[in-house]
């Protein structure tokens, strides 16, 4: 089900926070995105098991579109399970299974009022995963959890990454400063404002969409991509540019650019596109694809400290 809104978002604000997680809470696992590798699916699920959680894994999470094996089944079928999720009160969290493609093509089967009036609950994941926390951004005013997913590699491979989201979700005033060995100043200096962002290319396919926002003016974007080449991050970023969806923001940071071409080219090109705009930018802050994962909470208030190359929350991501 398709609903309008009654007219664009302008810039970044603060959005609402759902509660921390308990042992005991019950949280379900989606694959709005790609498929999902079961193997990694089970180890997964392990790891949420043992913090305390019951899981809940969707009805279609290791299902396949019987044309098109890029999708984790069809898109009634992965819509309904996001939206079974997010409606049954017994569930505090819907935590993403996988990135991929696809997010977008379930958001307009979603019932957006019965969705709002579900009420706040975390919402998780990264790459794909980007356009629904886009939608959550706009539609409900939730802040939501830039994070590893529940059968990424990283998740399942990485115990500090694990950790980082597993802290986030039950002890969030723990993981409030935000940084990285090896994270760097590529424009100096401080910023304040709400976070926002997540994919690169996910975020661009988006410009235009009826109830995105048209601006990120406020914001500390966070930004990260994997499998580009350097053309095509020059594309997207000047797109950006070009539509004036940077226009006001207050701070940049980025995460992994993973496959997406050498380092020393890469910070180049983000210096070229990114430098005129005279904003603090952070480069190579460990949230994204990469083998070690940052989670990121977005609608948060922040602090860029590029001299530092740190990012660092104004509340727990969670109540």
């Amino acid at each position: 089900m398709r609903t309008e809104l009654l007219g664009e978002p302008v810039g970044v604000a603060e959005l609402t926070r759902p509660r921390r997680l308990h042992p005991g809470d019950r949280v379900a696992v989606v694959a709005p995105s790609g498929p999902v590798r079961p193997d990694r699916l089970d180890a997964g699920c392990a790891i949420l098991r043992s913090w305390g959680l019951q899981v809940l894994i969707g009805a279609h999470v290791t299902g396949r579109h019987p044309r098109f094996g890029y999708l984790a089944g069809t898109d009634a079928d992965r819509a309904a399970d996001l939206q079974a999720a997010w409606l049954d009160p017994s569930v505090a969290a819907v935590l993403c299974a996988r990135g991929g493609y696809g997010a977008q093509r379930v958001l307009d089967l979603l019932d957006w009022p019965a969705l709002s009036q579900a009420g706040p609950k975390v919402f998780a994941g990264y790459s794909d995963v980007t356009a629904v926390h886009e939608a959550f951004a706009t539609r409900l005013g939730l802040a939501t959890l830039h994070s590893p997913m529940a059968a990424a590699h990283a998740f399942v491979s990485d115990r500090q990454t694990a950790e980082g989201f597993r802290r986030t979700l039950f002890e969030p005033e723990t993981v409030q400063a935000l940084c990285l060995p090896g994270a760097l100043a590529l424009v100096p200096g401080q910023a304040t404002g709400v976070t926002v962002g997540g994919c690169l290319s996910v975020l661009v396919a988006g410009l235009g969409v009826p109830g995105t926002r048209r601006c990120v003016g406020g914001g500390i974007l966070v930004l990260e991509d994997v499998g580009e080449e350097p053309y095509r991050i020059d594309r997207m970023l000047t797109q950006l540019m070009r539509s004036c969806w940077l226009d006001g923001v207050a701070g940049i940071a980025f995460g992994s650019l993973r496959d997406c071409g050498p380092d020393g080219l890469l910070r180049e090109l983000v210096l070229d596109r990114l430098g005129p705009l005279g904003v603090p930018v952070v480069w190579n802050l460990g949230f994204g694809h990469g083998p070690s994962s940052l989670t990121v909470p977005l609608g948060v208030a922040a602090t860029l400290d590029a001299d530092q190359a740190t990012l660092t929350l104004h509340h727990p991501a969670l109540l």
